[in-house]
């Protein structure tokens, strides 16, 4: 039967997963990385057959209405399909993270312990619009030796099929079953439940979208769920920050790619730096078509700035439009990231080393950055390859989940006839 066929159980399809997770586990090395690399070659050669399908999915997208900032995550081009090739090539590169020993003892009985490093076995994988993360999850999951089970939103169901379907008549050619890759077509919310409840079958469900989809996944799955969170990132600028580096970090975080979970959301100011520094943030931000939404302090500097709410704290806007918020002190504003941030990535600018030591050891976070951008909060950008997610909790993985986070132990005993 076909594994992406609308009408094939979910939970045949977790099982043919987890025969394939067995007959991977058992590959070397090589043989993974060969299949990866005819992934790649493979998805390049039919980009044009994946961009016909990512067209439906676009044209299906204006027809709802949805958001410049979703659309651009659903949208493909040729660049983005020769990216994710390459990032699979990338992935073939890294160091096999499973049948490490990890250590090794022995016991005075004479029986040797290894404490091993294994695939999880089937990883579900749940998310929204980007395509890319069907291809990404993929090489990572394959490299692993874990098989996966991947069940993408509707709004990209076509441009997943694609994918899928090319990648699987790449794996026809491997030592790899292409059962280890299914994908759930059916867009029925039953399948998704079945997804979330099949302990016996998947061992890690990671669920990479929005909030409602992510608290949808912790608060009804049986399966272990590896969390990953939303991104209301903040910029805090010091009353020590360099006005060059303030501004050119504050705009790469804000407009490289606004609908990207770790764009910038809030910048938090030193009220004397802005002060200081008014005019040539407020020529920055109107060059850049930035929308302020600042507090009643920040809406005497910005003349058309629109009063902030709790909403604007709390939001994930994916957007050219930033919450502004001022304070006369780092603690301020490590306690307004306390009770408004997402733990996901936090940055501050300041030239004076004491502070930033105090906001890096206090702000709790995946990714701290000093002088820097939140945009490298990123497998690729951070030498992971690509990733899987970025996990905001903090049991087995933290920040960007790259091949380590995708392995458990076991430990293994070789004796000589020993008993207890």
């Amino acid at each position: 039967m076909s594994v992406i066929e609308k009408h094939t159980s979910v939970e045949a399809q977790a099982i043919a997963a987890k025969k394939a997770a067995k007959k991977i586990s058992l590959l070397s090395t090589e043989e993974k990385n060969e299949a990866l690399h005819i992934i790649a070659d493979t998805l390049e050669k039919n980009t044009s057959r994946i961009l016909h399908a990512n067209e439906r999915d676009l044209q299906l997208g204006k027809e709802k209405g949805y958001d410049a900032a979703y659309m651009d995550r659903l949208a493909l081009s040729k660049e983005r399909i020769f990216d994710f090739a390459e990032g699979l090539r990338q992935v073939a590169k890294l160091e096999d993270p499973t049948g490490k020993i990890l250590s090794n003892w022995t016991l005075d009985n004479g029986l040797l312990v290894e404490k091993v490093t294994v695939p999880l076995g089937v990883i579900g994988m749940i998310y929204e619009a980007r395509p890319n993360v069907t291809v990404d999850a993929t090489g990572l999951a394959l490299k692993s030796g874990n098989a996966i089970l991947l069940k993408g939103g509707s709004s990209a169901l076509s441009s997943n099929k694609a994918i899928v379907e090319v990648m699987h008549e790449a794996l026809n050619t491997t030592k790899i079953p292409k059962d280890a890759v299914q994908f759930i077509a059916s867009t029925d919310r039953e399948a998704t439940q079945q997804l979330f409840t099949m302990k016996e079958h998947i061992d890690v469900l990671i669920p990479r979208g929005g909030g409602s989809l992510i608290n949808a996944v912790v608060n009804n799955a049986t399966v272990p769920v590896l969390e990953t969170g939303v991104g209301n990132c903040h910029l805090y600028i010091d009353v020590e920050a360099e006005v060059e580096k303030a501004l050119n970090i504050l705009v790469n975080a804000k407009t490289d790619r606004p609908a990207v979970c770790n764009a910038l959301e809030t910048t938090i100011i030193h009220k004397e730096w802005l002060d200081k520094n008014k005019e040539q943030l407020i020529n920055t931000l109107n060059e850049e078509g930035i929308t302020v939404h600042g507090d009643e302090t920040a809406l005497s500097y910005f003349p058309d700035a629109i009063l902030a709410n709790e909403e604007d704290w709390a939001n994930e806007y994916l957007s050219l439009d930033l919450a502004v918020k001022t304070v006369e002190s780092v603690e301020e504003a490590i306690d307004h990231i306390e009770r408004y941030g997402t733990k996901h990535s936090e940055a501050i600018v300041t030239e004076n080393r004491d502070t930033a030591k105090i906001f890096m050891n206090l702000v709790d976070a995946s990714a701290l950055y000093h002088n820097a951008s939140t945009r490298f909060t990123d497998g690729g950008a951070l030498g992971f390859g690509a990733e899987i997610g970025i996990s905001t909790q903090k049991l087995h993985a933290r920040g960007p989940m790259g091949l380590p986070a995708l392995t458990t132990v076991k430990f293994l005993m070789s004796g000589n006839g020993q008993t207890r």
